[in-house]
């Protein structure tokens, strides 16, 4: 749970706005806020216990991936050069459509995805 909110911290400037103690009905939970209305819900959940292989598309459950959508090109770069420097596998930014994309996976080697509009389409 640190590793991972520290990794959103250092590579999103995420604020940590709500940290619930586990109960018996409810694991540890901290909430992200990563600014423009997006927001994390990071559950500690022990590593035997996740399903699937995270690491291939179609095991990861009917749900992908989410992307994080930014103002820019310039400000993907940025967001970027934060997600190497906070550890990050990452690939290459990319066009796809109308929409600059880039992908990454966080330490729990969940996939995610950080895109901006193109504004030349």
């Amino acid at each position: 749970m640190d590793r991972t909110v520290q990794f959103y911290r250092d590579a999103f400037e995420a604020e940590l706005v709500f940290e619930m103690a586990a109960r018996e009905d409810h694991p540890r939970m901290s909430i992200l806020d990563l600014g423009g209305g997006a927001a994390l819900n990071v559950f500690e959940v022990e590593a035997g216990d996740m399903i699937g292989d995270r690491r291939k598309q179609g095991h990861r459950g009917a749900i992908d991936h989410y992307a994080l959508a930014v103002d820019s090109k310039d400000v993907l770069e940025q967001i970027k050069g934060r997600l190497v420097s906070a550890g990050a596998e990452i690939g290459e930014i990319q066009r796809l459509g109308d929409e600059w994309s880039l992908f990454f996976r966080d330490p729990d080697g969940m996939e995610l995805e950080v895109c901006a509009k193109a504004t030349d389409s």
